[in-house]
């Protein structure tokens, strides 16, 4: 058994340093350390969790979700969903209903107002791709943060999977915040970013829609360091698929801020990864991570549903 290092015995990180003459970073990612211990010390009661990130992810068995939770599990895997960020679930065959039932367990539905529903029930939004279809999954990013009140939790259930491909892979938002610099920190700490839904709808639809839609859905303002109102944590709320630019910046500062904080994702110590089977489930913490749909399964199907419940409006 390997000994666990306390007080003066860790060793003192040597840190990260750029390589001469590159746009480089190297060395450890020790501001993970803490994070990391503290997830691996959890237990339940009511399930078994394996942890698969370093700070974000765990594999979650002993619970039916097909069936009603009782309060004591449903409070165990909010405390979890906090903890872990994105729990994953095997061999859980969610029927529609039971799908809209499990996430109304976490709180009320919203209906996407641009994708496709299953029709059994409309807060179920449809993903389907396959060898005629296009999408714009393959880039990192929270849910619908163009909305004023963006999402809090995702429930994602594997219809029919590619055989191989088609993985989705989360970054922890409060990990790529705690990596930034001090100066970086500060200049982001009163900052807001706008988002839009043109960014990645725009492209799909005619511009007499968009325009319609527009009308309807506004572009909105959030900020860019966020507080989790239940951890109490801070964390980025800035990517690519949405943000249109940094609220006072002009284009080019603002498309450089963002391509630096949205580079924070890119790491894969921030990251889990997780493969899908028929009947997997992914229930994510909208605000703690970003998510990433790999699209490299074409010309086969993919067919997923996704769940999402409505909190209150990011705070700084």
């Amino acid at each position: 058994m390997t000994d666990t290092l306390q007080g003066d015995d860790v060793p003192a990180s040597p840190g990260r340093r750029q390589v001469l003459g590159l746009p480089l970073t190297v060395g450890p990612f020790n501001h993970v350390a803490a994070e990391r211990d503290r997830l691996a010390s959890l237990q339940w009661q009511h399930f078994d969790a394996e942890q698969i990130g370093v700070t974000v992810g765990a594999r979650i068995s002993g619970v039916d979700l097909t069936e009603p939770l009782s309060d004591g599990v449903l409070g165990e895997l909010r405390t979890a969903l906090h903890d872990y960020k994105v729990l994953f679930f095997r061999e859980q065959p969610l029927t529609a209903q039971a799908h809209a039932c499990l996430a109304r367990q976490f709180g009320p539905l919203e209906v996407h107002p641009l994708l496709p529903s299953n029709g059994a029930d409309p807060a179920l939004a449809r993903f389907q791709k396959d060898a005629t279809t296009s999408g714009y999954e393959n880039v990192w990013h929270h849910d619908v943060t163009w909305r004023p009140e963006p999402s809090i939790v995702a429930i994602l259930h594997a219809i029919d999977v590619p055989p191989i491909g088609g993985d989705t892979l989360f970054a922890d938002m409060y990990a790529a915040y705690d990596s930034l610099d001090d100066e970086t920190k500060s200049e982001i700490e009163h900052l807001d970013a706008v988002h839009d839904f043109t960014n990645a709808f725009g492209g799909l639809l005619p511009a007499a829609k968009v325009a319609e839609l527009q009308a309807m859905h506004p572009s909105v303002r959030h900020p860019v360091v966020c507080t989790h109102p239940v951890t109490g944590r801070r964390h980025l709320y800035v990517n690519h698929a949405f943000v249109r630019r940094i609220d006072g910046y002009s284009q080019d500062a603002s498309i450089d801020l963002l391509d630096r904080l949205c580079r924070t994702a890119n790491a894969p110590e921030h990251q889990c990864r997780f493969r899908w089977a028929v009947d997997s489930v992914a229930i994510w913490d909208n605000r703690a991570v970003q998510h990433y749909a790999a699209s490299d399964y074409w010309p086969h199907t993919r067919v997923m549903e996704r769940a999402s419940v409505i909190g209150p409006r990011p705070q700084r």
